[in-house]
């Protein structure tokens, strides 16, 4: 599944980038919240040292990647994320 730069929007893409045009869209307010997060991302997946394999069942790997794709990046670097997350501390296994 790759991204084609280009195919021409559909048609809530086409609205969305009328809009955006026409100056009638507003900043969300957690959108520097959510810039910092993604440029997180994207420096983590530029200091990738180690590759290593997990196995997942389907129903998980699809999860997985339905969660990247709400949040728009790539689920190899959620998987990453959530990782590091633990590893470091910020997530906590839930009682």
């Amino acid at each position: 599944m790759g991204l084609d730069l280009g195919a021409k929007p559909d048609q809530e893409e086409a609205e969305i980038l009328e809009a955006f045009e026409a100056g009638e869209l507003e900043r969300s307010a957690d959108a520097d919240e959510l810039l910092k997060r993604h440029q997180e991302y994207a420096a983590a997946a530029l200091r990738m040292e180690e590759r290593f394999n997990v196995h997942l069942t389907t129903r998980d790997l699809r999860r997985l990647q339905k969660r990247a794709l709400e949040q728009g990046i790539p689920y190899q670097i959620l998987a990453s994320s959530i990782l590091h997350q633990y590893v470091e501390g910020a997530l906590r296994e839930s009682s």
